[in-house]
């Protein structure tokens, strides 16, 4: 019990180390983060991945659709407009948003699988939408207007949509794929489709501003958040189940903003303290009917699921 609690603690850790990391290496353009994070998790996990890649061939070929959606969302978009939102507002920000994924999971799932909701749900849902808003303008309601957004808070809301939409497509199909090939082919398609982008990035000379900072960045977006936080989770989630490993994805928020505070310097206001308390909260009432499964692990039992 206690390494499945450790094992889920240092997941949480490299989640949040993700937008740390991302806000460090900003210099670098964000096709170019996702093509170098998706390379080298790619080539970590191909190895790994072989068998079930090589047993699995008509499956690929067969599933081709759910698989392109699956990457197209949960890794191409979803790190882009991350990337892209981290070099324009604070990673404090971005943690405090990223905490609303389950909300707009759950409004994704009522509109389109017409899951039913709890009036406690819905209250659970406007709080952190007020939460979300107070920290997007700063606690002035009178800047309330798309002129007035800092542009990185609405790109980081536009990657929490895309994973919501990923989120969803992992109800529906994750059952059917085993989990690091299918991860593995995801990553190559993303691969192939985020190539043209950061060609058009390099012609920039992006190569002559490398440094071992940005080199060692690429690196642990690589490996940490992108393979080895998931077989921690996968693991911890095997040992106390989903349920209870959901509560650990709380941490994600405390993590990022201590970091920011301690290695990026960033200073963190009530207003944005009290946006994440509404959001956490928020989320809690939304989830605890157990309607919505959060991020990373499977609605049933036979079901795996992918993080990127």
């Amino acid at each position: 019990m206690l390494k499945a609690y450790i094992l889920l603690t240092l997941t949480m850790v490299f989640f949040s180390g993700n937008i740390l990391i991302g806000k460090t290496i900003e210099d670098l353009p964000p096709a170019t983060i996702t093509f170098f994070r998706c390379l080298i998790a790619f080539l970590i996990l191909f190895p790994i991945s072989l068998k079930e890649l090589t047993k699995n061939q008509t499956l690929w070929v067969k599933e081709w659709k759910p698989i392109l959606f699956l990457s197209l969302t949960g890794i191409v978009l979803f790190n882009l407009f991350l990337y892209s939102g981290l070099q324009y507002t604070t990673a404090t920000n971005v943690a405090v948003l990223e905490t609303t994924t389950p909300i707009f999971s759950i409004l994704l799932g009522a509109l389109v699988l017409k899951e039913r909701l709890k009036l406690v749900q819905y209250l659970g849902i406007f709080l952190s939408i007020i939460g979300a808003l107070w920290v997007i303008t700063k606690g002035t309601w009178s800047s309330f207007s798309f002129t007035q957004f800092n542009l990185g808070d609405f790109l980081v809301m536009i990657a929490i949509i895309a994973w919501a939409v990923y989120s969803l497509l992992i109800k529906q199909h994750s059952h059917k794929f085993p989990l690091y090939g299918s991860l593995t082919i995801m990553l190559f398609v993303a691969l192939v489709v985020l190539f043209p982008f950061v060609a058009l990035e390099w012609n920039d000379g992006i190569f002559n501003n490398l440094n071992m900072k940005l080199i060692g960045g690429l690196l642990y977006l690589g490996i940490f958040p992108s393979v080895v936080a998931l077989v921690f989770w996968n693991k911890g989630v095997a040992a106390i189940g989903p349920s209870r490993a959901s509560i650990f994805l709380n941490f994600i928020p405390v993590f990022t903003i201590f970091g920011a505070v301690l290695f990026l310097n960033e200073t963190v206001s009530f207003i944005q303290l009290l946006g994440g308390v509404l959001v956490i909260f928020g989320v809690y009432l939304s989830t605890k009917e157990g309607l919505i499964v959060p991020r990373l692990f499977p609605r049933k039992k036979e079901n795996k699921s992918f993080e990127s």
